[in-house]
């Protein structure tokens, strides 16, 4: 017989770990979506990426997970991400390397549709729905993200992405539990015959800046697991949760934090898909056939196939970094993009005549063209002791070739990427001329047959270059180009070290002292503002 029912009330703690430091306006849950590169020239085979970007919430492990089950291959992750859920960010390094993912700290710059842009068809029928570029500059890992990182199997921060952690935060939870027990009278002594719970409220919530010996013990299992150090967890317990230490990439490394000393482009990068065999990330998108109308006799003039537009000779424009971060002292640089001429060398020769003494990097991107013209641009290159990368400029808002643009103060804004930059055929014979010599994981540098004549192997020889490089252009099939490797390069002294474009143009380099020479501050609203060089 049921002699009474009761409640009791009693305390529970629930402990939820919590990463609450966010460095970014965009508290957004972090967004899946697999990117196309829309690089100039790497179609119908381009490469593919997933961009992830935004905070780490207890949902977003389940967002991954649909994102590759919906996926017939193997795509890089390039994350931007301040933090969030420490839970979630060890659920997404668990998805990461059961999947064998790369993953590359950096943001997407997309073109045409963007995620969470409604309505936006304009790349209907393109093959994707989202196409851009991967960059480095001004992204970040700050936080939880570093443990998802770590799940990756190639793990790649560049010079100018930021990597931070520090102390996690506990959260616990309080709750007050109602119970429901049901007991009997038995020979005088209660006999409990059930308890049920019967209702959960919240009685408050407290945190800590400490990490627990159970939560340590968890995220170093975790971290050993993935073949990261024990620094890596020493230096979070030692940076207060308030504050956020940025891991230097020599420290990264001797964490085994990451890989490689390369960056995002080497995941990303167009010439991936322009060499054999290709990456795993690289699409042929074939583009469905269109009908042909039918012509009235009159009309069949029109339809002629268009002749294909020549490249454009090599114009040299002045430009500054259009990164706002290195406002107000910015780097600037010489853009050279396009076909080498035989009046290439007077078109720097007139650009010098304009900068003065200014001594400014040079960032070329070219098919190649006249050798004797490439020998000559590269023998002022050398007198004016100009460092040289092979990297595109993309420009920001007014570029050179539209008709009434005129830029501020005197010069273009843009922004360097190794991604699609090229130095094909002649080109390798301008570039030699720099005293500094750089090609980015994202670039291409690659010869073929040249007609090689003794002034020819004497300027290079007067560049210091190794006679492997002409022997190599010499043997080189005409119809076929040889891309350089990176250690090639070096072997052949026709690179100066491992270092991108970032090296010479990034927006941090004038943060730093002393500042390069290419930095150069604004000038006031009240100065004279001087014509762009354009030639």
């Amino acid at each position: 017989m049921v002699m009474a029912v009761f409640a009791a009330k009693a305390e529970d703690i629930f402990p939820k770990i919590s990463d609450p430091k966010i460095w970014s306006n965009d508290s957004s849950q972090m967004r899946f979506v697999v990117v196309r590169s829309n690089a100039s020239g790497c179609e119908p085979n381009c490469p593919e990426w997933i961009s992830a970007e935004g905070t780490i919430e207890a949902g977003t492990p389940a967002l991954l997970r649909r994102t590759l089950k919906a996926l017939p291959r193997k795509l890089p992750i390039v994350v931007n991400s301040p933090g969030g859920n420490v839970d979630a960010a060890l659920q997404l390094g668990r998805i990461i390397r059961k999947n064998k993912l790369d993953i590359a700290v950096g943001a997407t710059r997309f073109s045409g549709c963007w995620p969470g842009m409604k309505d936006c068809r304009v790349n209907d029928g393109k093959g994707a729905a989202y196409f851009g570029i991967a960059f480095d500059g001004g992204t970040m890992c700050s936080s939880a993200c570093p443990l998802m990182f770590a799940g990756g199997v190639r793990r790649l921060v560049g010079s100018w992405a930021f990597l931070g952690v520090h102390q996690i935060t506990t959260t616990y939870r309080r709750e007050q539990i109602s119970y429901r027990t049901t007991y009997r009278i038995v020979n005088g002594r209660k006999k409990v015959i059930g308890t049920k719970v019967v209702g959960r409220t919240e009685a408050g919530s407290y945190k800590t800046y400490e990490m627990s010996k159970a939560v340590e013990r968890r995220l170093s299992t975790y971290l050993t697991g993935m073949g990261i150090g024990a620094d890596m967890l020493a230096t979070m317990k030692a940076t207060p949760a308030s504050e956020i230490h940025q891991v230097a990439l020599d420290d990264m490394l001797t964490m085994k934090l990451v890989t490689g000393t390369d960056a995002v482009d080497l995941l990303t990068s167009a010439s991936l898909c322009m060499v054999d065999p290709l990456a795993s990330n690289c699409r042929q998108v074939v583009m469905p056939a269109t009908k042909a109308p039918v012509a009235e006799p009159a009309a069949a003039a029109a339809l002629e196939p268009e002749v294909a537009k020549a490249p454009e000779d090599m114009r040299f424009v002045l430009v500054r970094g259009g990164d706002p971060v290195c406002n107000p002292d910015c780097p600037e640089w010489i853009s050279a993009q396009g076909v080498i001429t035989s009046e290439t060398p007077k078109r720097l020769r007139q650009l010098f005549e304009t900068i003065g003494s200014r001594r400014l990097p040079l960032v070329v991107s070219s098919l190649g063209g006249d050798v004797l013209g490439a020998m000559a641009v590269g023998r002022l290159i050398r007198e004016h002791k100009l460092d040289v990368a092979v990297a595109r400029t993309t420009f920001v808002g007014c570029a050179p070739q539209n008709v009434g643009c005129t830029p501020k103060n005197g010069v273009y804004a843009g922004i360097a990427t190794d991604a699609g930059g090229q130095c094909d055929a002649a080109c390798p014979i301008l570039f030699a001329g720099g005293v500094g010599r750089v090609v980015g994981d994202g670039a291409r540098l690659s010869v073929h047959f040249l007609a090689f004549e003794q002034k020819t192997s004497d300027y290079l020889g007067e560049m210091d270059i190794g006679s492997g490089f002409s022997l190599l252009m010499q043997s080189a099939l005409s119809v076929h180009y040889v891309q350089l490797s990176a250690d090639t390069m070096l072997n052949f002294r026709l690179t100066t070290g491992p270092q991108s474009v970032s090296a010479l143009t990034g927006a941090m380099i004038c943060k730093s002292s002393p500042k390069p020479d290419n930095c150069r501050a604004l000038p006031s609203t009240n100065a004279q503002v001087d014509t762009p060089a354009k030639l």
